[in-house]
Formats: structure tokens, sequence, C-alpha cells
């Protein structure tokens, strides 16, 4: 981790001109995978760049050797996760990359980002953003392309916000570089490619919802268990849905986004199982999903599948470029905790004698499920992560006691659908605001 948070920095100030201090860090960043596939290749970048004479490979380099750095801290503490859960972990090999997808566009991304890293977020300003929005509108239309192309078009959007970099007085330093490697890998041909390994049968038992929102883009991913019909042992998959999204439409409103692309989504807000036939799912436990795959199944409680059939459930192995801290999500159920909130707000669970965390930050304000519902609660279903040098538990669904009677509240009771007031209300401001939207963009159409 040093010798990725000195290479971070050297990103701060740039690599057009670098200086002692940046030779410095970059000989590091090569000495820290000098036992790699990836030495002399890296060993070559830090000295290219060092001299200021770097090319594009040699920043692919680069950002190969951070993300290798990273996914080894990653596999540290998956190693510890699965430890303390008792999991087992399937491992499957990752498939070979495809061929080359409209390789001059991504020629054209990859030589954006290496003029970013020349540039360094101190010498960012409008016009060097500004060049990649031609690259980004070329590639969005195309499926093959998108996930790249999300990741530059939010890149972008938060370099403009800090526009111009020489006045700020603080970077997202850590963030910024992994956008940035990651992005630079994803122009690589075939590394955006999700390769389908198998299909899926069977019952789909949802866990909670986690939503990711940025100013333009929203994701939704559940976390569930599936019971294969041959009788095979259950194991954990995701199965998630994104769309793009202007930054007026917040909170409730995103699900209206959503839902109209994937009915797993009801199904969780509703409390109800799936039955799957011959879903496409990837080696890292991801459904590709399609509702001409689904249909739903009977009621079933969150809780209770947390209770029986969690732990039993074996997790998937990363892909390698998911090989990342930041990526850890590891579904976990606690009951029976004691709950400390200290004079800043901050919320622990103490259970078997070990302090986590809250991090409600994750807790989306497009559901009922609160930090103060969670105080209260006796019992969490969970994503144990990582941040800042510890774990934390980001709560999915919490159990708590209302006069007298168990009460489960999710963070995505609202996915399918409420009659819940705030939700209600939430839901016709956001609709609204489409509305405003769309009859603008017709203007502008009409123009």
């Amino acid at each position: 981790m040093a010798a990725v948070d000195a290479f971070d920095e050297v990103l701060v100030a740039g690599l057009l001109r670098p200086r002692p201090a940046q030779a410095a860090a970059l000989s590091g960043l090569a000495d820290a995978v000098a036992g790699s596939p990836l030495a002399a290749r890296v060993a070559e970048a830090a000295e290219k760049t060092a001299a200021g004479a770097a090319g594009e490979d040699h920043f692919v380099a680069l950002a190969a050797a951070r993300t290798a750095l990273l996914g080894s801290v990653h596999d540290a503490l998956t190693t510890r996760v699965e430890e303390v859960t008792g999991r087992p972990r399937v491992e499957e090999s990752v498939p070979a990359p495809g061929g080359p997808q409209a390789p001059n566009l991504l020629a054209a991304a990859r030589s954006w980002l290496c003029d970013l890293a020349r540039a360094g977020w101190q010498g960012v300003d409008h016009e060097l953003v500004s060049a990649s929005a031609p690259v980004v509108s070329a590639m969005l239309p195309d499926p093959a392309l998108r996930r790249p192309a999300t990741l530059l078009d939010g890149f972008a959007a938060e370099l403009a916000a800090s526009c111009p970099g020489a006045t700020l007085e603080r970077f997202p330093v850590r963030r910024w570089a992994d956008l940035w490697s990651r992005a630079l890998l994803l122009t690589l041909p075939g590394a955006a490619d999700v390769p389908v390994t198998g299909t899926a049968t069977g019952r789909l038992l949802p866990l909670g919802v986690d939503l990711h929102e940025h100013a333009t883009a929203v994701q939704a991913q559940v976390h569930a268990v599936f019971e294969p019909a041959d009788g095979t042992a259950p194991r954990l998959v995701r199965a998630g849905v994104s769309a793009p999204k202007p930054d007026t439409i917040v909170g409730a409103g995103l699900w209206q986004l959503l839902r109209p692309h994937m009915s797993l989504l009801a199904a969780a807000g509703e409390g109800r199982s799936m039955d799957l036939a011959d879903m496409p799912v990837t080696a890292e436990g991801d459904l590709i999903w399609s509702d001409a795959y689904a249909r739903p199944g009977e009621a079933v409680d969150a809780f209770a599948t947390a209770r029986v059939a969690l732990s039993a459930a074996s997790a998937p192995a990363a892909a390698p470029l998911d090989r990342h801290p930041a990526r850890i999500a590891a579904p976990v159920f606690l009951e029976g905790y004691a709950t400390r909130t200290d004079d800043e707000g901050a919320l622990t669970l103490t259970i078997a004698g070990a302090d986590f965390a809250v991090d409600a930050d994750r807790i989306p304000t497009a559901g009922p499920l609160t930090p103060e519902a969670v105080a209260t609660s006796n019992a969490c279903i969970g994503l144990l992560r990582w941040d800042a040098g510890t774990f934390t538990v980001q709560p999915l669904a919490v159990e708590t006691t209302v006069r007298k009677k168990a009460v489960a509240v999710h963070a995505g009771a609202w996915a399918g659908g409420t009659a819940d007031k705030a939700g209600v209300k939430a839901e016709k401001a956001a609709a609204d605001a489409a509305a405003v939207l769309r009859e603008r963009a017709g203007r502008l159409l009409r123009k």
C-alpha cells in the first residue's frame, strides 16, 4: 500500500516532467512487482517515465502494476473474510479475453487518459477534460463499450467539477488514481468483456439490494443465494442493472430508471424468490440478467435465508480487474450484537468481542432503512467491506422490535414500488423532474 500511495501522489503533479521525488516513487512501484511477470515491463516503464519519455505502453504498464498490488491486498483481505465467515470459495479459471472491439475508439480513450497522467490532477483544466466528450459520445451507443464509456463519462464529470486543478487544496488522490488506472486497463482489447461461463437453473433467494449512485449513472446490485435445481451446494450470486441518469433525479426516483429493466428488483422489494431457467452466469457469480429466463416464485423471508442458507453458500472468485479492496462486499448475517453511537454519531456493532463500524454513508436515501433503525436493531444482513484500513458493515436489512413484534426494514424495500408516504412523495417528485427533462430534450431535438 505504501508503494501504491507513493505512485498516487505522483499523479497529482503529473508525469510530463517528473521531479526526483516522483522518480523515486516510480522506482518503488517497480521494486514492489520485481518478483512478478510484470517486472521487466514495469521497470522499463518507470525508467522511461522518470526521464519524461513515457509512451502509452509505459503508462499501461504502470497502471497494471498498481492494479496488481491492490489485487494482492484484496486477496489477503478476502482470505481473512473466509476465515471469519467459514465460507468456502469456488476457484474457477477466468476465460481469456476476446478480440479487439472498436480499436480506434479504445485508442482514443487511452490517448486522453495518457494526456491526463502527463498533466496530473494539478494541471487539469476544462480544455483537457472536454477532449474526452467526443470519445465518450462515440463509445456509449455501442453496448460492448458501454462499461469503459460510463467510467470515462463519470470520471470526466468529476474532473470537470473540480477544474481548474491548480486551485484545489485537496485531491481525492486514491479515488482518481483508481479511476485512471481502471479506465486505462479497460481500453485494452477484450479487457471490458464479461464472458459467460455457464447457466443457472434453480431458485434465487434475494438477500438485499445495494444501490450505487453517481451524478451521471446509477446501479442496483441484488445479492442473493442461488440454490441449483440439481441439488448441488448453494452459492452466492449477484445480479445488477445500471442506467445513465441526470443529476436532478435522486433518492427514490432512481428506482424509476432501473425498475423497467429487471423484474428481480420487484421480487426483492416484495420479498419473493425467483425461479431461474438457463440464466447466463459468469465465473465471478454475476447473473447476466434477462427476464426471459426468470419468473416470480414463492414468498421468502430474507432473514430466514440468511439464517439457514447463507453460511453454507460458497463465494465465487473475483475477476482479475475486480481484485481491489474497495470491491470487497461479502454478504454476512449478524445477530445478538450490541450497538453503540459515539459523540460524532458514528455507529458501531459489537459482536463476540469484535467491533464493526457501520458504513452509514452507504445506506441509500431511496429506501426506508435509516441509521436510526440500525441502532435499534438486533439482527442485520449486510455487506462486509474494507475501508481506510478497517472492516466495516454496510447494512442491507435489519430486524428490529416494534411493539413486541419483529419487524424487518430493507434498504431495497421500495425497489419494486411502495405505498409508503415518503416513498410515494419522492417518486412523484422524481417523475415530475423526469417529465420536465424529457420536455426540454424534446424542444432541443425539434430545433
